[in-house]
């Protein structure tokens, strides 16, 4: 079904080929839990492994309870196709590995997840990849930091801790006019920001969040938009226009539209090239468990932003605390760009700054008797961590400060619960930190 005039809230129920099982009339997507497929002939095998149709060949690289859900994600994002994956560590490794080799570059804001800056100034340092970190207050300090190898731009929609929304539109002009595509990792702003509608190129997310929804299962999808030319400036993407060997020399940038029809060499290549070398693969019992939570996903999320914004607005002139970090609460520029990106809410995390510093934090945190204490943001319950001891203590105290990460600093992802008792264990567990 055509899906350009849809609502949000009936892409993620309707979105994609499937309407119900063939075999059984099944109208719930079911687990297809096999790891192969049987082919119609030799013919067809050939076709397939030539890349001259698609279709089913091992669940490592496709399965059709994966593919429900990357056709119902691609629509909700307005892009063209998506590839699911393990986890959204992995969405964000292989959306880069993708297009670099050893000695590209890549250039990024420096406001990202702990686990993004680790990939980024570490282990992708060991593998020839340089990640160079712009001014994500300054789109053009990205044209600055470019030259001839640089393959991509990337950045985090709402990045936390800082919550700075980034100024997609702006970077993503640069981008285009030096044949860049921008990456944007849009985890944190499901429905209230479509990366591709102001000019990305790919998005990413970890499914494990908001779209999950429930902190059951983990996973990542990437979705390109279908909307980069690879071939018009061949020397910026070598791997798009330079005989791959280990597809008898297959041209990606021209092979693939010409045999498939669409431009969408991106995520073709993602899918036969790295996810069968590399092996990322999500379990198609993961996916149906995403599925039932991105079928939910506008309706929780409504309820996430409006108690993170009521949380927000409470504690901000609460005498235990130094900062409030929420979009609906920024001025001047910041608050221009959450109001242009952020069109269908201010998001669901909320930053609280405390005056006791880390001491403060820490306590504040072992003081918490509803809201959990885990690594992750987007579970339909509240949670808290402190970064400086957890998600970003593998940085040094210069890094963490660039990312936004300061030693009293709390960060909240806001649930659904009542907003009665959210803000209840968070102001006992003020009372107690400060005690």
């Amino acid at each position: 079904m055509s899906t350009t005039s849809l609502h949000p809230e009936t892409l993620v129920l309707h979105a994609g080929n499937y309407r119900s099982d063939s075999a059984t009339n099944a109208v719930a997507v079911p687990i297809y839990q096999t790891t192969s497929y049987q082919f119609d002939s030799t013919e067809h095998a050939g076709n397939l492994f030539g890349l001259r149709e698609l279709g089913n060949i091992y669940t490592r690289i496709m399965n059709p309870t994966n593919a429900v859900l990357e056709e119902r994600v691609a629509a909700l994002e307005g892009g063209m196709v998506a590839l699911a994956v393990a986890s959204g560590s992995a969405a964000v490794a292989l959306s880069l590995q993708n297009l670099c080799s050893a000695g590209d570059n890549i250039v990024s804001s420096p406001h990202l997840y702990g686990g993004t800056w680790n990939l980024f100034a570490n282990t992708f340092k060991q593998l020839g990849i340089e990640v160079r970190f712009a001014d994500a207050d300054n789109p053009e300090s990205f044209r600055d930091l470019t030259d001839d190898k640089t393959r991509a731009y990337f950045a985090e929609t709402l990045p936390n801790p800082k919550l700075n929304i980034f100024p997609i539109a702006e970077v993503a002009a640069i981008g285009k006019s030096l044949d860049i595509p921008l990456i944007v990792d849009n985890t944190a702003a499901p429905i209230t920001c479509r990366p591709i509608d102001h000019g990305a190129s790919i998005v990413v997310h970890s499914l494990t969040k908001y779209i999950g929804g429930h902190g059951t299962s983990i996973g990542g999808i990437i979705i390109d938009s279908g909307q980069f030319d690879w071939t018009k400036n061949p020397d910026r993407h070598p791997l798009f226009n330079t005989p791959d060997p280990s597809y008898h020399g297959a041209v990606w940038g021209s092979l693939v539209p010409e045999a498939l029809g669409a431009p969408i060499a991106y995520a073709i290549r993602a899918r036969v090239v790295l996810l069968r070398d590399l092996g990322a693969a999500i379990s198609p019992t993961n996916s149906f468990q995403l599925i039932q939570g991105l079928e939910t996903l506008p309706l929780r999320f409504r309820v996430h932003q409006d108690n993170a914004r009521r949380v927000a607005e409470h504690l901000v002139k609460h005498d235990a605390i130094e900062a409030v970090i929420y979009p609906s609460l920024f001025d001047g520029a910041q608050k221009a760009k959450a109001d242009k990106y952020m069109t269908r809410g201010y998001g669901p995390i909320v930053g609280i700054e405390l005056k006791g510093g880390e001491a403060a934090g820490r306590k504040f945190i072992d003081n918490l008797k509803m809201i959990y204490h885990v690594a992750n943001i987007g579970d339909a319950r509240s949670l808290a961590i402190h970064p400086a001891s957890t998600t970003h203590s593998q940085l040094s105290a210069e890094d963490q400060l660039k990312t936004g990460v300061t030693p009293g600093y709390v960060r909240l992802a806001v649930g659904i619960e009542h907003f009665d008792d959210i803000i209840a264990d968070i102001e006992q567990a003020l009372a107690a930190a400060n005690a």
